[in-house]
């Protein structure tokens, strides 16, 4: 990054008006004079501001269209983005499960993640424009509102491209184009019906629209989509159903159970004495089980009372105008409002360090019918207690979207002109809805001795802890989003291949983040993660100019030039250059290449986010009074050993920028006119990654990190200190494959296959400036692996009105998290779906009928740690299993 003085907005972007405008890509056919063929219009793709027929992009671009989506019976935007070998994970809304209590909150977000770089380094665009981010990391868009049934299609550039859209444009852009008109009405309906309990989606959408362009010189729509999602427990399906699997060594449980356990400090000789009243006689299964090895206290398997997919509903409404003005001059405005409702519930809350009077009837061996224990020294018990009867603890997420864009586009001196005023609002807000208790007095129901730590409770008991219940919003934000953008592109002359065209361009956006927490709530639940966190906000301003040169240098090499400079008022400015080369060696063969730089600047929410005290993923010892899970003088074993721990999480005012090198070579094959082959080369390379340091780095290297270890005054676990920091260097590389052939055009129908996939070579990180790289391709590393292959293939029939299609999506296996005894190391097979549709059209009707996962294959077995959901990784498998489904849709 380089500091400099910025020039004046005012005449940047007054620059930029005189020579430009901001368009989205779209295709067109231009209708020649009478009797004339349809000539072929230059239009704008994904990946350059210069229009050009498509055939002639010189940068990895995948296009996917939206009658596809409904082949494969994929309902949202998350699972388009899960089809694409080079998008990292596919896990959304599961991701909602526990949020709140092992991070920060998720709100139910489902965003895109290309080369597995993270969501903030993936640019969404909605028509070429940015869409305000989701304002619980402020670094990426929600999936879950995206319109889909307004969708023509998805353009997903591969490569860098900081120097055309904006410099947070690292991993690659993601762009979901809308239709450009409708005219006519639609309406459909679909269901997915899964073969086992649960999980069950419905949507229905209506579109209509008035008015054609071409001879009305108008046009009107709208598209109105609902979509619901059924809740799929963990009880649901069996490879989920428990963390307790000892045949696989897995055993991720809670020492805070139901019934309690106890720790008597002055027992032994004030060595202290932990137990359970009901460890001896199994304590009370399947919820709690003794412990193993055997202790004399309980543990809570508590994957049981979690949710493996949320209840989710989604509305969208997306309406769009355009109007012929004359002289070649076209207004356009948008508007785009979406809802995502999400209920995710986890088990009952965890309420540690409760203290028991031998006062209290249930003290053990007194009259409240607890059985005595030996031992005991008749002094207070220290008890962790997960109170099953208050139920699961549910946080109900509602996020909202609004975008409104005014645009202008035509031909004004010479220059295609576009241009467009923007404004967009990210909201989500987070309700208390079960299972949360106010921890003050929930401790005083115990300490009086009206709450029984041990058992169900007598009509005081229950009067008593529904009296502490919590109710209502515990916390919220909102991002808002103003842009203005201006573009222009034209011929200016020939070269020895071809007219060299420019682009020139302006842009400035205002950003303003906004995080609130209720602490009347959430002071008063530990165990929602946000009983420390405080209301902040901020903003920025961020203005860019941009330009882009194609040079045909000779009649087979064409030569792209692009730069952009922007400037963010908080953190200073930046240029980015890319380079792009594509050579047609002959009809057959095309060789490409690219190589670009980016920069992203640290968002609001990184940067500014409240800190906020959460459990840890995993359990984990203390390094100092319970080492390798041996307790040690002083220590309570019910809070130092196998236990989740608290890390305290947020912002860091001091985080640098994000930088980064991209390049990209490859070849385009067409052997004959039927098979297209493509083959690219990726590579980059990222530097000063914004992140929190992982906690199993923390954990596992005490001497390293003993300063991040926070400790109460007595010198009790206080919190392990997690900020965002700039942890370092990635360096990934790897090769996308793109096969798509015509095998037979004749009287029994038309066949055609695709397969896309991508191979990664190799993904290293630190976890430090000047640290060791940790390998990632194909093992399980701190959080999650990295695999070495994945692929997406279809293969498609058509003849008249009937069509089918067969598809398959495949992952490769890689070595599992293991942190189990060695004796169970695991590997992760691979992993394959197939799904099978059929589809009818008569008139204005269009049936498609089909199986999702064919096979009912279950995900295969992981005994990772780091998600809520156990005995299988949600982000890239499907729980639900083989399901049928159903769309039909009729237009008039």
């Amino acid at each position: 990054m380089t500091q400099t003085r910025s020039p004046s907005p005012t005449l940047r972007l007054l620059c930029a008006a005189l020579l430009g405008a901001y368009g989205h890509a779209a295709m067109a056919q231009d209708t020649g004079a009478a009797g004339e063929p349809p000539a072929m219009q230059r239009v704008e793709v994904t990946g350059s501001s210069i229009k050009r027929l498509v055939s002639e992009t010189a940068t990895p671009l995948s296009i996917f269209k939206a009658e596809d989506f409904a082949k494969q019976g994929l309902t949202t935007a998350q699972e388009v983005l899960s089809k694409i070998p080079s998008n990292a994970s596919s896990m959304g809304s599961g991701n909602a499960v526990g949020g709140n209590t092992s991070g920060l909150p998720t709100g139910g977000q489902a965003s895109a993640d290309l080369r597995g770089l993270g969501g903030d380094k993936t640019l969404v665009l909605l028509n070429g424009r940015r869409i305000a981010n989701h304002p619980y990391d402020g670094a990426s868009v929600d999936l879950n509102i995206i319109p889909i049934a307004a969708l023509e299609r998805v353009e997903v550039l591969r490569d860098g491209a900081s120097a055309i859209y904006g410099t947070d444009a690292i991993g690659g852009v993601i762009n979901f184009i809308t239709k450009r008109s409708v005219n006519v009405t639609n309406i459909t309906a679909e269901v997915v019906a899964p073969e086992h309990k649960g999980g069950g989606e419905h949507r229905i959408n209506l579109s209509t629209g008035f008015g054609k362009l071409d001879t009305d010189g108008y046009n009107i729509f709208g598209v109105l989509d609902y979509h619901k999602q059924n809740v799929l427990t963990s009880q649901d399906r069996a490879f989920s159903a428990t963390g307790i699997v000892p045949s696989r060594g897995l055993s991720i449980t809670s020492g805070t159970t139901f019934p309690g356990n106890y720790f008597d400090a002055a027992a032994n000789g004030g060595n202290g004495l932990a137990g359970n009243p009901y460890a001896a006689s199994g304590c009370l299964p399947p919820l709690s089980v003794p412990a193993v090895p055997a202790n004399g206290t309980c543990r809570q398997d508590y994957t049981r009372q979690i949710d493996d997919l949320p209840a989710q509903q989604q509305i969208a409404f997306f309406g769009k105008g355009a109007f012929k003005l004359g002289g070649g001059h076209l207004a356009t405005v948008e508007y785009l409002h979406s809802e995502n409702k999400v209920k995710a519930r986890t088990a009952p809350p965890p309420q540690t360090g409760l203290i028991l009077p031998i006062s209290s009837k249930y003290y053990p061996g007194n009259a409240g019918g607890v059985p005595a224990q030996p031992g005991l020294s008749g002094q207070p018990l220290s008890v962790n207690w997960r109170p099953v009867e208050a139920g699961q603890r549910q946080i109900d997420s509602d996020g909202k979207a609004d975008r409104l864009v005014l645009a202008l586009e035509g031909e004004l001196a010479g220059w295609d002109y576009k241009t467009g005023l923007s404004h967009a609002i990210s909201k989500s807000s987070e309700k208390f809805t079960n299972g949360y208790v106010q921890d003050a007095g929930f401790a005083a129901g115990v300490l009086n001795g009206i709450l029984n730590p041990f058992g169900e409770q007598d009509a005081a008991g229950k009067a008593y802890l529904a009296s502490t219940a919590l109710r209502g919003e515990v916390q919220s934000a909102k991002v808002t989003t103003t842009g203005f953008d201006i573009k222009g592109s034209r011929e200016l002359m020939q070269l020895a291949g071809g007219p060299l065209a420019i682009a020139l361009g302006g842009e400035a956006r205002r950003e303003k983040a906004d995080f609130n927490v209720n602490r009347d709530i959430a002071g008063q639940a530990a165990s929602s993660g946000l009983s420390g966190s405080l209301s902040k906000s901020g903003s920025r301003t961020i203005e860019a100019v941009f330009g882009e040169v194609n040079l045909p240098l000779i009649k087979d090499l064409e030569v792209q030039l692009a730069a952009r400079f922007d400037h963010y008022s908080d953190v200073g400015s930046t240029t980015n250059p890319k380079l792009a080369l594509r050579y047609q060696a002959s009809s057959a063969l095309v060789l490409r290449g690219s190589a670009s730089t980016g920069f992203r600047a640290p968002t609001l929410f990184e940067k500014n986010a409240p800190p906020s005290k959460n459990d840890t993923n995993d359990t984990y010892d203390d390094p100092i009074l319970c080492p390798g899970g041996v307790p040690q003088p002083g220590a309570n074993p019910l809070r130092d050993c196998d236990l989740q721990q608290f890390k305290l999480q947020g912002g860091n005012e001091k985080l640098k920028p994000e930088k980064s090198t991209t390049f990209a070579v490859g070849l385009v094959l067409e052997p004959i006119k039927e098979v297209t082959l493509a083959i690219d080369y990726w590579n980059i390379h990222l530097k000063d990654k914004i992140s929190s340091l992982p906690e199993q780095s923390i954990f596992g290297n005490y001497e390293k990190y003993k300063a991040l270890f926070l400790r109460n005054p007595d010198g009790s676990p206080y919190a392990i200190l997690d900020l965002n920091d700039n942890l370092g260097e990635v360096k990934t590389d790897g090769i996308d494959v793109s096969l798509n052939a015509r095998l037979a055009r004749g009287a029994y129908g038309d066949v055609s296959v695709s397969v896309d996939g991508t191979w990664t070579h190799k993904y290293d990180y630190q976890n430090e400036r000047g640290g060791a790289f940790i390998a990632n391709v194909g093992r399980y590393a701190d959080n999650n692996p990295v695999f070495r292959w994945k692929h997406t293939a279809a293969l498609n029939w058509r003849m008249g009105n009937w069509g089918a299609t067969v598809s398959q999506s495949f992952k490769s296996g890689y070595t599992d998290q293991n942190l189990v005894d060695p004796q169970f190391r695991h590997d992760v097979p691979s992993y394959s779906l197939l799904n099978v549709s059929g589809s009818y059209a008569w008139k204005g009707l269009l049936l498609t009928a089909g199986v999702k996962n064919l096979f009912d294959r279950e995900p295969p077995f992981s005994n990772q740690g780091t998600l809520f959901q156990k005995g299988y990784d949600p982000r890239y498998t499907d729980p639900i299993g083989r399901a049928w489904y159903l769309r039909g849709s009729y237009t008039f």
